[in-house]
């Protein structure tokens, strides 16, 4: 099939960039560089997203350790030490072999981030990921955060789920300057940052919710799934608290000339108080995040 599918070339054709992609996809590849490698061994967390076999909903969801927890073990494989709670919705898609997932590995205290996409082996320890696209991302819209503490986070709050926002969990995603998005198509899964200076997602109802899609790489690999399979999985993270927020829905795209905005509608919320055992300093906002700081 090549780095792009028909999805992502239709609405790469729709902006006029096919040849920007295309130059920019070269830097896509199956194999673990050995600078990727280090990288990846470095970080006390992963985000990962898949569609759960058993519901069919796409969910992202993040995995935590000391750095090495997540490493190369191999030229094209990534091992993962460790996984999410059973209570967590991706618990089922991360134990099921061949699961198509999508993964990626950001460091705030250098704005860099990882992106490797593949299929599920369940393994003794966790499980690992034999790579099918590995890539890294420029920095935009990635806010800096300088340093981490590690807490126990075992007496954290019990997951609370529903239907629809509650006016909290709103404030809780306009105030939000990161989320993490999955998405899938037939012949695999992804897994992506979003950035803003909070407001960047603004919440039109307990159901919905939208943001602008800013320029980027030229890929289109996120909004090119969804223009082939609308399910997709939100996570917002506190990155003071550890408190995570899980959405699943449907999402689609609108275009307004060169403008692109992102339309998501709740089918489900999963809001779990202390699930990271990691607490950031205060962030630095990104120098490419369009309007004033919040």
């Amino acid at each position: 099939m090549g780095v792009y599918h028909a999805g992502s070339r239709a609405v790469q054709d729709r902006v006029g960039v096919r040849g920007t992609a295309d130059h920019v996809g070269r830097a896509i590849g199956e194999g673990i560089k050995p600078v990727a490698a280090a990288f990846l061994e470095m970080q006390p967390f992963l985000v990962a997203g898949a569609g759960d076999p058993a519901t069919g909903r796409v969910w992202a969801s993040v995995l935590t350790g000391p750095p090495g927890f997540v490493r190369a073990t191999g030229p094209h494989q990534m091992s993962v030490t460790g996984g999410v709670p059973g209570t967590d919705p991706l618990a089922t898609a991360l134990a099921t072999p061949g699961t198509p997932v999508g993964t990626i590995a950001l460091d705030p205290r250098t704005r860099r981030r990882m992106r490797l996409n593949g299929r599920l082996r369940p393994t003794e320890r966790g499980f690992a990921v034999a790579a099918e696209k590995v890539f890294a991302n420029c920095p935009k819209y990635l806010q800096r955060r300088e340093s981490y503490e590690v807490v126990d986070a075992r007496s954290g709050g019990a997951p609370q789920r529903g239907v629809e926002l509650t006016p909290d969990q709103a404030e809780f995603i306009t105030s939000s300057d990161t989320f993490f998005l999955a998405t899938v198509h037939p012949a695999g899964a992804d897994a992506s940052h979003r950035g803003g200076n909070p407001g960047f997602v603004t919440v039109t109802s307990p159901r919905e919710l939208s943001w602008r899609d800013y320029p980027g790489n030229a890929m289109f690999l996120t909004l090119g799934n969804l223009a082939t399979d609308p399910r997709a999985g939100l996570l917002f993270l506190d990155w003071t608290t550890g408190t995570l927020l899980q959405l699943t829905g449907e999402a689609r795209t609108e275009f307004d000339g060169a403008e692109r905005r992102v339309c998501f509608r709740l089918a489900e919320a999963l809001e779990t108080p202390s699930a990271v055992p990691l607490r950031w300093s205060a962030p630095e906002y990104s120098p490419a995040n369009p309007g004033p700081a919040g």
